[in-house]
């Protein structure tokens, strides 16, 4: 029998513990309690998972397929919106549950998928790639989104180390393969999809139990170092990750209600807008998943990020919310005809994957006045599906280089190289648990084992510190510059540069030194017209920051630094010389 103990937010050891700050309102303690408390819409109960006892939502689905079926409420609204920016396809909630079924049935009677089976999707963002998402997870089977900007070479590799049942894919990621054969049954979209959406007209959803720690899915780590690990998520993970955002927005909703139109008129309907990959949790997990089961229309660009193509499209759909990296909030706030479109509709915007340089905040609260007062930050990693802390409203304002405070359902703690927990303000690893943290990585036990400690203690991988109530981010480990026995943290140094207001992104690296061990390199990139030298960069550095964190070694270069699908730079490129092997397309 499971075990069940409720728990209330102000019961035990209170994981928002009282803030020593008094500049933090009162008021957002409050509206948490009405949220969380009892009897609250995300009221919490703490139940044993995996052999740990972890907070979760006590309202919430027990499998994705559910949230298939909840959606149904909404069939006639409509779900998804792909545009290039000349044609639409638009499909409403009912219509995307026929397709669902349709699809189910033709995997598993065609392709004897069964539960735990795994189904790869390899393709740029579409609707047949959702659509067989929820297809396969609603089977019981595994979705394996393998990454669409891979070369061949990793292609063939994502695909021989999951082992799909079948690969749903379309033609312009097969032909990176050169004619090289995978051995795996394969549905090209553009010429064997659709007769898997008639294949079972009128069909029901597939009924066999599906327990909320079965696998659901996997995901690939971005690869920067290394081969890609599969993340594997569960249905659990992913269902109390859409807690996660719903509780976010009932929160961001109570304190900073819709400002009341000029006219009179009702606010637009919730409409998100979507620049991420579903091959990572922020187009998957935080917005096709989301969307769904909050019934919110979804509006998708189709093909390479234009900031031209996106502005018309908050303009013609009046999208009220956008999930971003900062690559393309950069590309969108410096279009130079952003001042032509109509914005008005914006009143939730957010963004993770990479670090927010303040100064790229400040830039989008005066670009998108509607969304001032709302815009957010998340840290997280795929491995704890999407989200960790979240720095929203008037508390990132006041702590913009802060990573935020834990979401409610993760424990967090800074560990030193054994797991002992450190000391509040002590720098170490940062550490996770609760019902977000992966199941496990695919067929890789020894790397299971050293990300996840006793206690299914995540590590992160990340260094930082922990006051009680906020996180706040040095580096990533491998990152670190050790100068001369100084730490020198590279993003600390990077968001001085992008402060400057010539500067329009930059890296720092280490290069080694015989005599220092390392020495601090940073590699910036100008705004158009403006021409940069390292003396007046390095004056600026020295302004802020302690003469040894000060670049020793600089470049300058006119092209935009390598990037992965979710916005981090490659510096392994950078620092090897490495060419990056992403294909953005």
């Amino acid at each position: 029998m499971r075990k069940v103990k409720h728990v209330s937010l102000w019961s035990g050891r209170p994981f928002y513990p009282p803030d020593p700050m008094t500049t933090v309102p009162q008021r957002i303690a409050r509206a948490e309690a009405r949220l969380l408390g009892p009897g609250g819409p995300f009221e919490l109960e703490e139940i044993e998972v995996l052999g740990e006892w972890v907070r979760v939502f006590k309202n919430r689905p027990r499998s994705l397929r559910e949230l298939v079926q909840g959606s149904l409420r909404a069939a006639h609204a409509e779900y998804l919106v792909f545009s290039d920016g000349t044609t639409d396809r638009r499909y409403t909630f009912g219509e995307h549950a026929r397709l669902v079924a349709s699809v189910a049935a033709a995997l598993r009677d065609v392709y004897g998928v069964k539960k735990s089976d795994r189904v790869a999707i390899l393709a740029a963002n579409c609707p047949e790639w959702i659509v067989t998402f929820w297809a396969t997870v609603s089977l019981g089977a595994v979705a394996v989104g393998l990454n669409g900007w891979w070369t061949g070479d990793e292609i063939a590799y994502g695909v021989g180390h999951c082992e799909p049942k079948v690969l749903v894919a379309d033609r312009k990621r097969l032909a990176r393969l050169e004619g090289r054969e995978l051995g795996v049954p394969t549905v090209v979209i553009e010429e064997g999809f659709a007769a898997l959406t008639t294949h079972a007209p009128g069909t029901p959803l597939p009924s066999d139990p599906i327990g909320e720690d079965d696998p659901a899915i996997i995901l690939y780590t971005s690869g920067t170092t290394g081969r890609p690990k599969g993340v594997v998520h569960t249905h659990r993970n992913v269902c109390v990750l859409t807690g996660v955002s719903f509780f976010s927005g009932a929160r961001t909703a109570m304190l900073e209600p819709p400002a009341p139109s000029s006219d009179g008129s009702a606010p637009p309907s919730p409409c998100v807008l979507v620049t991420s990959p579903l091959f990572h949790v922020s187009g998957l997990h935080c917005a096709a998943v989301t969307c769904l089961a909050g019934m919110t229309k979804s509006v998708w660009i189709e093909g390479r990020f234009d900031p031209d193509v996106a502005l018309r499209l908050i303009e013609r759909e009046k999208v009220t919310a956008w999930g971003f990296t900062a690559t393309v909030l950069h590309r969108l706030l410096h279009h130079p005809r952003i001042g032509d479109f109509d914005l008005s509709s914006f009143r939730v915007i957010g963004g993770g994957g990479s670090p927010i340089p303040p100064a790229l905040q400040e830039e989008a609260r005066r670009r998108i006045p509607g969304a001032r007062a709302t815009l957010g930050l998340g840290y997280g990693l795929t491995e704890g599906s999407a989200f960790t802390c979240l720095n929203s409203v008037e508390e990132l304002a006041t702590y913009p280089t802060s990573a935020g405070r834990p979401v409610p359902v993760v424990d967090l703690a800074i560990q030193d190289p054994d797991g002992r927990i450190l000391p509040n303000g002590d720098e170490g690893e940062v550490c996770v648990r609760g019902p977000l943290v992966m199941l496990e990585y695919f067929r890789d036990p020894e790397a299971t084992r050293e990300s996840i400690r006793p206690g299914r203690w995540l590590r992160t991988g990340d260094i930082g510190t922990f006051d009680g109530t906020r996180l706040w981010l040095a580096t990533r480990k491998r990152d670190l510059i050790l100068r001369g026995g100084e730490n020198v943290y590279p993003v600390e140094i990077e968001h001085r540069l992008e402060e400057h207001p010539g500067v329009a992104e930059a890296a720092v690296i280490g290069v080694d030194h015989e005599e220092l061990g390392q020495e601090v390199k940073a590699i910036v990139v100008p705004r158009a017209g403006i021409t940069l030298s390292p003396a007046a960069l390095s004056e600026w550095v020295a302004q802020t920051l302690a003469y040894y964190k000060v670049p020793s070694h600089w470049e300058v270069r006119t092209s935009a630094l390598p990037r992965n699908a979710t916005g981090k730079v490659l510096k392994h490129v950078l620092s090897e010389g490495a060419a990056s092997t992403f294909i953005d397309e």
